[in-house]
């Protein structure tokens, strides 16, 4: 959909569509209230500053959308197919980088009590891999605010896309 479209959709169709960029209530709502946007960066800008406002809670919320690294969304949704073309570069075959990443994930999961999350779109496997322990690394407090950074590139790259389609 390009921005034109995205600028005459009803709301209910507009909060269908911006969902699987990320399902935070609040920023759906400023990029709907915000419309009708006179460029995409317009639109881009608002987006960015609506996500820099994030609860901890709601980013939180955010993460369940979000499969673990180096494992496939299931279904056909918006928000799987985002997925499935962000991780499109972990090489699941490699079979010992698959198996580091699923022991990171679970050292990760029981350090920090949620998935970690990552941009993954530009990333490789292995550069995946040296983040996840990386950020293992890092206090309580750092995670909280790396992985919200995260979440907004990744959805800042998702509601690009989605304005982008013809």
């Amino acid at each position: 959909m390009n921005l034109q479209q995205f600028n005459q959709l009803s709301v209910a169709e507009a909060e269908r569509r911006l969902r699987p960029c990320v399902n935070i209530a609040a920023w759906i709502a400023a990029v709907i209230a915000a419309r009708p946007f006179s460029s995409s960066d317009a639109a881009l800008a608002v987006a960015w500053q609506a996500a820099q406002n994030w609860r901890p809670e709601e980013v939180s919320l955010a993460l369940a959308q979000h499969p673990r690294i180096g494992e496939r969304a299931k279904g056909m949704e918006q928000d799987a197919q985002f997925s499935a073309r962000e991780q499109a570069a972990v090489n699941a075959q490699d079979t010992e980088l698959a198996q580091a990443l699923q022991a990171g994930n679970r050292r990760y999961e029981a350090q920090f009590g949620q998935v970690f999350l990552i941009r993954a779109a530009g990333r490789d496997g292995f550069a995946i891999l040296r983040e996840l322990e990386r950020r293992l690394k890092n206090s309580a407090e750092q995670e909280r605010q790396e992985t919200a950074e995260q979440l907004r590139e990744i959805v800042m790259l998702r509601f690009k896309e989605l304005l982008s389609d013809e």
